[in-house]
């Protein structure tokens, strides 16, 4: 306890690091407060929005920190901006064009971050038509009727408006405060649902009579056993054993060192779970009206916990994984720039060959990695058949719980070295913490 109290003077000595927490929690409360700011023809008190709560839906709502089913200005959150850079983001790997003007440097990936904010612009506007016709459809009774000409017009305007000051305070974030900014605002958006559903799982166990508390505390201990399981895979890496020859400088020749290649088990962060959630969620867009009536493929598609849905998010997690790591990791790439700093792989001859072994050893590590995080995403709907309520059981795994560990191993991992930069104990004693870029933006 004396050491953390320490370390917490530590981190508020620092006038930068002090800044940066003070922004980041400034602009936090702006959006958290706009998440409750309803759009102008809506009446809350008769807003219900159950269909927003359920399904895969409820994983868009926990995005927006519940401002979907408030109905806020801020009911699309940053969704619109993530679908725009993960589109951005598989143009500059597929598209040659793309590859060139990201390589222009500054320069370059400022026009990438424009067409970003552009296409998020065109996105937010097709997917809040969509919303108005979201809530005419599930919550006439909420409309007011004498707005109700202006009401489609308004709040397109409105959603569009939102998002786009969300995407700026994720990234002012960024610039001002303390790590990704987008990552931040989904974390909170998470984070915010996390004391009701924890008091909601509760009251549930309580009203199960005895026993219900000690049944509430074997699922706290799950839970906390699947969070370190998850940075575990998380910060797992399969060190390449890589030796470089010795080298003339000036005069002298220096022998080589014997260094580590790190090769991540889940290079491909959260990427295919939000793949697989997207096509996922496409029958329930085409079946808006069978969700609840329990009709037709979209029930499936729609029920996390539904056998058939679990079978089929699986299988697609893992081809995702693949293909994804794929698009990310080029070994060829690697292969060459050991070549050229005169590293080889020991027992590997240097080139192609060392190429063909880099991704041997990366699809050997991707299979485990790949099945654990198929895993982690059906756990939610394994929590479910197991009588946990949804709203808690989202917390047992999937995007969420990924994103969480993800945003706050790479926000420990900046304080971390705003204290080492001057010559502060760190976070951890006897090691630092190994953070990574996560789930947004660019890392998306």
């Amino acid at each position: 306890m004396k050491k953390f109290i320490q370390t917490f003077k530590n981190i508020w000595s620092i006038d930068e690091l002090k800044s940066k927490i003070l922004v980041t929690l400034l602009l936090i409360l702006v959006y958290r407060i706009g998440a409750h700011v309803p759009l102008p023809g809506i009446d809350p008190n008769k807003l219900d929005l159950a269909s927003a709560k359920k399904g895969l839906l409820s994983l868009f709502d926990t995005f927006a920190g519940g401002s979907f089913s408030n109905a806020s200005i801020f009911a699309l959150g940053i969704m619109p901006y993530i679908s725009a850079s993960i589109f951005m983001q598989l143009m500059t790997i597929l598209v040659p064009q793309m590859q060139k003007v990201q390589k222009e440097g500054d320069s370059g990936r400022k026009k990438i971050n424009q067409w970003t904010r552009y296409l998020t612009a065109i996105v937010t506007i097709f997917q809040a038509a969509a919303y108005v016709a979201y809530l005419k459809n599930v919550s006439r009774d909420a409309l007011i009727e004498a707005y109700q000409p202006f009401f489609w017009l308004s709040t397109v305007i409105v959603l569009t408006s939102g998002t786009l000051f969300v995407m700026w305070l994720g990234e002012k974030i960024q610039d001002k405060g303390l790590g990704n900014g987008t990552s931040i605002i989904i974390m909170v958006g998470i984070l915010a649902r996390l004391p009701k559903s924890f008091l909601g799982e509760l009251a549930a166990k309580q009203t199960r009579g005895g026993g219900g508390l000690l049944l509430f505390l074997i699922e706290i201990a799950f839970l906390i056993t699947i969070i370190l399981g998850l940075i575990l895979l998380v910060q797992g890496v399969r060190k390449l054993p890589v030796s470089y020859a010795k080298q003339l400088v000036g005069s002298k020749s220096v022998a080589g060192a014997r260094q580590f290649l790190p090769l991540k088990v889940n290079a491909s962060g959260v990427m295919p779970i939000i793949f697989a959630q997207a096509i996922m969620f496409l029958p329930t867009l085409f079946s808006f009206t069978n969700i609840d009536s329990g009709k037709g493929i979209a029930r499936i598609f729609s029920d996390p916990s539904n056998l058939w849905y679990m079978i089929i998010y699986v299988i697609m997690v893992i081809a995702f994984t693949f293909l994804y790591t794929a698009l990310i990791f080029n070994p060829k790439q690697m292969a060459d720039s050991l070549k050229q700093s005169n590293g080889f792989v020991p027992g590997v001859k240097p080139g192609q060959p060392t190429a063909d072994y880099i991704g041997q050893v990366m699809d050997r590590i991707t299979l485990p990695g790949a099945i654990f995080l198929a895993a982690i995403g059906i756990l939610p709907g394994i929590a479910q058949q197991l009588g946990i309520t949804q709203s808690f059981a989202s917390f047992f795994g999937g995007t969420s719980l990924l994103i969480m560990v993800g945003v706050i191993l790479d926000t420990l991992q900046q304080i971390e070295t705003h204290l080492l930069m001057r010559q502060y104990d760190g976070l951890m004693s006897g090691g630092r913490i190994q953070g990574r870029q996560v789930a947004t933006t660019s890392s998306f």
